[in-house]
């Protein structure tokens, strides 16, 4: 009996382990969220300046808050892919300022792993100037990789 359980039972459960083992899904190691990045920078000086305190939420969903905290460079936005447009309020050092996007959205595959994610692509923002001078599209592809998409001069 000892001989069985060394010459053939042992082998074929070490065997056994390692096909079920291979065909574990692998690890998603990428980011799979596509948000529009945006920097701060001084209007006056054009340099990178992030806000002493920052808060953003949707319009209307002033309870839902997105951000708040203070020296975010860059500031990471989400969008909903099944609308194609979004509305937020940004209070940019105690003062409030609305900005709207239009986009369209693409399903893009990230990996077999990852899955699937939606990339978007935006057209110009509009804004209120209360306390934002101006905002610019550097980048129209809102995508997972690592890239500005906007520049707020405030």
């Amino acid at each position: 009996m000892r001989n069985f359980t060394q010459r053939i039972f042992a082998p074929a459960v070490l065997l056994l382990t390692l096909i079920q083992g291979s065909c574990t899904p692998g690890s998603c190691f990428e980011e799979t969220n596509a948000f529009v990045k945006a920097t701060f920078y001084n209007y006056a000086t054009s340099v990178k300046a992030s806000p002493d305190s920052l808060s953003m939420w949707g319009c209307g969903r002033d309870t839902s808050l997105i951000y708040k905290k203070s020296r975010i460079n860059p500031a990471l936005i989400p969008l909903d892919a099944s609308t194609g447009q979004c509305c937020l309020v940004l209070r940019i050092n105690g003062v409030n300022d609305t900005v709207s996007f239009t986009y369209t959205t693409t399903v893009h595959m990230i990996s077999k792993e990852c899955g699937y994610t939606f990339y978007h692509t935006i057209d110009d923002p509009v804004f209120t100037k209360n306390t934002i001078d101006t905002i610019t599209v550097t980048k129209t592809s809102i995508t997972t990789f690592s890239e500005e998409n906007i520049r707020i001069y405030y």
